[in-house]
């Protein structure tokens, strides 16, 4: 119940999401395990035609497999994220076999939580989430974007995190960062690629209990199933708004920012006191 009163939790009817994405090219990158397989399960139900990346060729194919059992389409294609030279030819690739993209589903990621001062010989943490989380993704839609534009026709959805709508949690340099950066750039490509019929959907998505998430004890933290967060992926492939957010995240950052600016002022005056001014 608790999930249901702060987590945000929507399902589209089925009749509306076989309506959006019938026919359609979706492609799932981190499909292989967690919300990006129940995503991609849900979308090619309704009768997309599903691309699956991931690192992991056998469990893409498992993947795969469960979907053309249930009389879905699915392509594998292995690809580590964070190689670019191979992420571009991907890209290349999906559009010569397939033709167009019609939607992206931005969903693979890596997590990691440490805190500072066992950070400081550890400067791969840094670079090796800035490379899933965002170059890896940027590189990707280099390569996809000018289809889009062209077709006119395009939605990318990015799974982002809930932690980017609230006040800096100790210990998530390294990730909230590298969610952050992507976060910035696709927000600021939107304003550019609209024009061209190209919308984008970013998911603030809260907890979520996946193989991701496991490392640290969320055990007694409420959070989302992987079929639940697929459900919010459905439902924003379906409705297309700019974004998805927990409803509490827009108080809570208000009344941080207005915490922090009486902090910044009380700062400033006792400053210019002191220098004289």
């Amino acid at each position: 119940m608790a999930t249901r009163i702060f987590y945000p939790t929507s399902r589209p009817r089925e009749k509306a999401l076989r309506n959006a994405v019938s026919g359609s090219v979706i492609l799932v990158t981190g499909a292989s395990h967690g919300i990006g397989k129940a995503a991609a399960k849900k979308l090619a139900a309704a009768g997309a035609t599903v691309l699956l990346v991931a690192r992991s060729l056998e469990d893409l194919e498992q993947v795969a497999a469960d979907i053309r059992e249930g009389g879905g389409s699915a392509h594998v294609y292995r690809c580590d994220i964070t190689e670019f030279d191979a992420v571009e030819e991907l890209g290349r690739r999906l559009l010569a076999e397939h033709g167009r993209v019609d939607v992206l589903i931005n969903n693979a990621g890596r997590s990691i939580r440490r805190p500072i001062d066992e950070s400081y010989d550890r400067f791969h943490d840094f670079t090796r989430t800035m490379d899933v989380n965002y170059l890896g993704p940027v590189r990707l839609l280099l390569t996809l974007l000018p289809s889009m534009r062209e077709n006119r026709h395009g939605h990318i959805v990015n799974i982002s995190t809930w932690g980017l709508r609230m006040p800096p949690a100790p210990r998530w340099a390294a990730y909230g960062a590298s969610k952050g950066a992507f976060d910035i750039w696709l927000r600021t490509v939107a304003t550019e690629i609209a024009a061209d019929g190209v919308t984008t959907t970013s998911v603030y998505m809260p907890l979520v209990h996946t193989r991701m998430s496991a490392p640290t004890d969320f055990s007694g933290v409420p959070g989302l199933t992987a079929e639940e967060a697929a459900d919010l992926i459905c439902h924003a492939v379906v409705a297309r708004p700019i974004e998805i957010s927990p409803w509490w995240t827009g108080p809570v950052q208000a009344l941080s920012d207005l915490r922090r600016g009486a902090a910044q002022r009380f700062m400033e005056r006792g400053l210019g006191r002191r220098s004289g001014e």
